[in-house]
């Protein structure tokens, strides 16, 4: 279903947004990927090859720098048949020890750049009469968890827009997959290892940490299938499903595990 699509992924240069380019490369897809580092998607774009494989360099908090570039692509190399929005930051520390700018970077780029990017998009998919939109979220997105107050916030919002696309556009034939994965291994979150709260790390490493080609792999099967709400790993499905579930029995594990490694900020 992907060969010969044209797909644009933002976050493209690295992590899962690079993960799902070098599969979906393999499939004969047309890849547009968006990112801010203009040297990463050059190397990203030798790596696959670079025949089917176009870039461009764009911030997606950027509402203007987003519909611009959009509008150029589009002009240039065909509107998008898929758009995944992979672009995102992370940030964990104690709420009461994150600084205000640090909630709103980390909205501005997950929640409002993911919307940036829809609100573009659409105008192309309307035109060829349907879409696919892929929104990356979180489990963070679902449930909350220990020092992702700023993270959760965002992803929370992403479901919250997602959910509300859904039902909306589907009549449209735009349809929506979100895409909510435990942790996995990616340059953004072993570049925040150091520092980590054990509490955090007490919490959300009840989940194995997955590696992003499995991550990868599960979004491809999902979209494959049609699903909507798509949870890699067998344990991060488990634990989301108890925690929404029976939501008490899920904040008492929590609470235990908390309650044996807290440090609490320093000051």
């Amino acid at each position: 279903m992907f060969e010969g699509k044209n797909i644009w992924i933002t976050g493209g240069s690295s992590g899962l947004g690079r993960e799902l380019a070098g599969m979906l490369a393999k499939r004969g897809a047309n890849l547009l990927l968006l990112a801010r580092d203009r040297a990463k998607l050059e190397k990203v774009k030798a790596e696959l090859g670079g025949a089917r494989v176009e870039t461009s360099v764009c911030d997606v908090a950027d509402p203007a720098a987003v519909e611009a570039a959009f509008k150029d692509l589009a002009a240039r190399k065909g509107a998008p048949e898929v758009l995944i929005n992979s672009a995102g930051v992370i940030r964990e520390g104690y709420f009461e020890d994150q600084r205000l700018e640090e909630f709103h970077r980390l909205m501005n780029i997950n929640y409002f750049g993911t919307l940036h990017c829809v609100r573009a998009a659409l105008p192309f998919f309307k035109a060829k009469g349907g879409g696919r939109i892929v929104n990356i979220a979180s489990s963070g997105g679902l449930l909350g968890a220990f020092g992702y107050a700023a993270y959760c916030s965002s992803k929370f919002a992403v479901v919250g827009l997602t959910e509300v696309l859904r039902a909306e556009l589907k009549p449209q034939n735009i349809i929506l997959h979100l895409v909510c994965p435990g942790e996995f291994h990616s340059p953004m979150v072993e570049g925040m290892t150091e520092g980590r709260t054990p509490e955090n790390l007490a919490v959300v490493h009840t989940i194995p940490v997955l590696e992003a080609d499995k991550v990868a792999r599960a979004v491809i099967a999902g979209v494959e299938k049609g699903q909507y709400l798509i949870i890699p790993g067998r344990m991060t499905r488990l634990t989301v499903g108890l925690g929404r579930s029976i939501p008490f029995v899920g904040r008492a594990i929590v609470d235990a595990k908390i309650g044996k490694s807290y440090r609490g900020p320093k000051r």
